[in-house]
């Protein structure tokens, strides 16, 4: 008989069991195996933000993944979602996302998902949002620097945290925390407040620039200008909502071309936007 907190998937028995660092190492191969860019340090990243479970056979071989992030009290992100293409049509990935939306703790959720996924969250009730554009490449071509651009400071700090609420409607105190950690950033200071900011890190095959959060999209393009001078003729990624204007203009002329992309899913109640807060490009550490 299977065990209760089993699923007979294929002949075969797969059990969940909580994401550990012991597993990072099987977890990597698992999204190398679905041509996922993430580095073992990246998974590592994840854990440090959230928990998960692991499926695994009775040998322990893995098999699928699904992991959840508490942005705050109220809001929660989804991702990590992985299945082998052998269990894809069997169930896996629904049965390991009710685990996971299980233990949110009635947060609304978020979700950026990828095109072989989307159908499963439909169907879970998550609605469709906008198409987020994966820009990436070697950076070619770099335009002169912003003059009220400048390199972010250990003191802007609470500043970046209290603008990053505004375009995210919720405090990511943890999240942004471990991003300030490991980034370089930019903002903008206008009469002596931060008007935007930019953050940049390793991530996958080079380096991610995410969040950007500004007013306008030429805002968004003179925060990145920085990033993308110090990583001239080194691979690059920024993902975006934006389809055009100056900022998507930028990365277009500088390499970064529109490679791939997920849609950004949501359960449960609409969040107001702000205009003098938005986010033009996002800090994608966990993709469905």
């Amino acid at each position: 008989m299977t065990d209760p907190g089993s699923r007979l998937l294929d002949s075969f028995s797969l059990a969940p069991r909580p994401i550990t660092p012991d597993d990072i190492p099987q977890l990597h191969e698992l999204s190398v195996a679905v041509g996922w860019m993430h580095r073992a340090e990246d998974w590592a990243v994840a854990l440090r933000l959230g928990e998960g479970i692991f499926l695994a056979d009775e040998i322990g071989r893995p098999f699928g993944s699904a992991m959840w992030f508490p942005v705050s009290d109220d809001l929660a992100m989804l991702g990590m979602v992985i299945t082998t293409p052998r269990l894809q049509e069997r169930g896996a990935g629904r049965w390991m996302m009710e685990q996971i939306m299980a233990r949110t703790g009635g947060r609304d959720l978020a979700l950026n998902a990828t095109r072989a996924a989307f159908r499963l969250y439909l169907a879970l009730g998550f609605q469709p949002g906008l198409t987020v554009w994966q820009h990436q490449g070697i950076v070619t071509a770099v335009p002169d620097a912003a003059p009220r651009v400048r390199a972010m400071r250990p003191d802007d700090r609470d500043a970046i945290h209290a603008l990053d609420t505004r375009a995210y409607t919720t405090h990511r105190r943890a999240a942004l925390d471990l991003f300030l950690e490991q980034s370089e950033g930019s903002v903008i200071e206008e009469g002596g407040q931060i008007a935007g900011y930019a953050l940049c890190r390793r991530f996958g095959r080079g380096h991610v620039v995410g969040p950007i959060v500004a007013a306008t999209p030429r805002d968004a393009a003179a925060l990145t200008v920085p990033h993308l001078a110090a990583h001239q003729g080194r691979y690059l990624r920024i993902d975006t909502r934006e389809t055009q204007g100056p900022f998507v203009d930028l990365l277009n002329a500088s390499g970064l071309t529109a490679r791939d992309t997920v849609t950004t899913m949501t359960l449960g109640r609409p969040r107001p936007v702000d205009p003098q807060a938005h986010v033009f490009a996002l800090a994608i550490q966990a993709i469905g």
